[in-house]
């Protein structure tokens, strides 16, 4: 981000990341102008971001006219929007209903990448926000948690292999293995109820990848865990998450390693070259 450049954008999703890149340039003294997604992004933005204007996803022309009138000149993106819940809450307008017909397929990078399209269309930069909060990006190795066995090692080597062919068509980032089994590849339904399916079929013991998609933008829907996820490995009996090193990011790190020590839960920085 430009050290000139004293307001930020921020098209903010659903989950913690949104708050966390809002205080992060808070913290740098930028002020944030944030659009969030009504039944998506969560209220305590509010308290953070200097102006936040709620919409309904879809809202493609009030985003842009919200930076325009507020003197925005570059923006980010933060946080996921729930396929699931698009049934109640997605209402497109006239800009977003001639976006989507362009890009031909409803998939969420293809979807991701049109809206950065049209923002960037009037001028307005897209950022990765993550050089702000880098800090809290995955590093190699066992982060938090037991040492995993060779048996874990291999079904984690398995995940990541299924997420990242898988992703090529843009299903998921989740892949859950165990014993060298698939249980379960997050679809439509999400990350968590993937993963309670997976649980229901093979028990504890699961082993989880989250990767990001070949080719993926990192500027938005960078893979990502935080506390809420290794409670919900805990309940479902989980033994491991692994997440790229360098790539994915670990929200609340602090609290998420301690939580997931605590849970005796391990957290993983998957590197190419494998665990």
């Amino acid at each position: 981000m430009a050290a000139s450049v004293n307001k930020l954008g921020l098209i903010a999703g659903n989950g913690v990341f949104p708050l966390e890149v809002a205080r992060a340039a808070r913290e740098r003294g930028i002020k944030v102008v944030a659009v969030a997604h009504v039944n998506e992004s969560e209220r305590a933005l509010d308290s953070i971001a200097a102006e936040v204007t709620w919409i309904k996803v879809g809202e493609l022309q009030k985003i842009i006219d919200t930076f325009k009138s507020a003197g925005v000149s570059e923006t980010a993106m933060a946080g996921g929007i729930s396929r699931a819940r698009l049934k109640d809450s997605f209402a497109p307008d006239a800009r977003a209903l001639k976006m989507l017909a362009g890009i031909g397929r409803f998939s969420d990078d293809a979807v991701l990448r049109g809206v950065a399209r049209e923002v960037e269309a009037e001028g307005i930069k897209m950022i990765d926000p993550v050089p702000m909060i880098e800090h809290w990006l995955a590093r190699a190795g066992v982060g938090a948690g037991p040492e995993p066995t060779p048996v874990q090692c291999r079904d984690l080597e398995l995940a990541f292999a299924v997420a990242r062919r898988l992703g090529s068509y843009d299903i998921g980032q989740t892949v859950a293995v165990r014993d060298g089994m698939v249980a379960a590849v997050e679809a439509l339904e999400g990350t968590d109820a993937a993963l309670r399916r997976a649980a229901v079929l093979v028990g504890a013991g699961l082993i989880v990848a989250k990767a990001a998609k070949p080719g993926q933008d990192m500027r938005f829907d960078r893979p990502a865990i935080g506390p809420a996820t290794v409670e919900l490995l805990a309940e479902i009996g989980a033994a491991m998450i692994g997440v790229e090193a360098g790539v994915a990011l670990i929200l609340e790190r602090d609290r998420t390693l301690e939580l997931a020590r605590a849970k005796n839960v391990t957290i993983y920085g998957y590197a190419e070259a494998g665990v």
